[in-house]
C-alpha cells in the first residue's frame, strides 16, 4: 500500500483585527493547492522550523519607520506585526524557505530586502486604475521571462485591488513581475531561489480562477521540493553518520 506523502506546512500571518476573516480564506486556498496552512500573528508562538514555506498576508500598514517614509494619520499601523513579519521573511530566506507576499505582504518582502513604498500610490500613478473590490476587475501586464510569467502566462491578468500603497524602490534580488496600465508594480519576484513572489492583490479571494489559484499551487510546491531536499540531504548525513 503506497503512503500519501504529508503535506507541506505553511505558516500564514495574518492580522490581529482583521486576520479571523482573511485567514480562512487564505487557509482554503492553501488546502486546495495541496498545503497544510498554519495560522501566525504578533503575539503567538512563531516556529520557523516546523513549516516547509510561509505567506506574508494582507491588512494593516506597514510602518514609514521601517524604509524612511513619512507618518500618515490615516494608516492602520502594527508595529509588533512589522517586526514579526520582517523576522520571518529573513529568517526564511536564510533557511532556504519559499515565501508568498500578498499585498502588505509583497510590501515587506520589498522592505524586508531594503526596498522603499509609495505612501500614497495613486496620487504618483494617476493613469493607474483606482479601483477598491475583491472583483476581478482591475487589468494587469505580467512581464514575460519572470517566474510569475511560467506559472500564469503572460496574457492580461484580472485581478481584485483593496491597497493605497505599492512598491517604489526594489529591494535586493527583487524584479517586477507585473504592472497596471498606470504602470504601478503590481507584482515583485525574487530573482534567485528561493522561491519568493509578491502580488498586490488578493489572490485567496479568486480561488475560482485557475492562474489565481497557480500561485498557491507553486509555493505549495516549491516548500514540497524544499521538504524532500531536506529529507534527503538528512539521509546523506545519517548515512555518512
Amino acid at each position: 500500500m503506497t503512503r500519501t506523502a504529508p503535506r507541506p506546512v505553511i505558516g500564514v500571518t495574518v492580522s490581529r483585527r482583521s486576520g479571523w476573516r482573511i485567514y480562512p480564506l487564505i487557509a482554503l486556498n492553501l488546502w486546495l493547492a495541496g498545503g497544510c496552512p498554519r495560522r501566525w500573528q504578533a503575539g503567538r508562538e512563531t516556529e520557523m522550523g516546523a513549516v516547509d514555506g510561509v505567506i506574508i498576508g494582507g491588512g494593516d500598514d506597514i510602518s514609514p519607520d521601517l524604509y524612511g517614509g513619512r507618518i500618515v494619520t490615516s494608516a492602520r499601523l502594527d508595529p509588533a506585526r512589522d517586526a514579526l513579519e520582517r523576522g520571518v521573511v529573513l529568517d526564511a530566506f536564510a533557511r532556504g524557505m519559499p515565501v508568498l507576499g500578498i499585498c502588505r505582504g509583497s510590501q515587506m518582502l520589498n522592505i524586508a530586502l531594503g526596498g522603499t513604498l509609495h505612501q500614497d500610490a495613486y496620487a504618483t500613478y494617476e493613469a493607474s486604475d483606482h479601483r477598491r473590490t475583491i472583483l476581478p476587475r482591475k487589468e494587469v501586464n505580467i512581464v514575460p521571462g519572470t517566474r510569475l510569467a511560467r506559472l500564469a502566462g503572460t496574457e492580461p491578468m484580472k485581478i481584485n485591488a483593496l491597497h493605497s500603497q505599492a512598491v517604489d524602490v526594489l529591494g535586493d534580488g527583487l524584479r517586477v513581475a507585473a504592472r497596471d496600465r498606470g504602470g504601478m508594480v503590481q507584482a515583485i519576484e525574487r530573482v534567485e531561489e528561493p522561491f519568493a513572489l509578491g502580488v498586490q492583490w488578493h489572490p485567496e479571494h479568486l480561488f475560482y480562477a485557475r492562474r489565481q489559484m497557480g500561485i498557491f499551487r507553486a509555493l505549495v510546491a516549491a516548500a514540497r521540493a524544499r521538504r524532500a531536499k531536506a529529507a534527503q540531504l538528512a539521509g546523506v548525513d545519517a548515512e555518512a553518520d
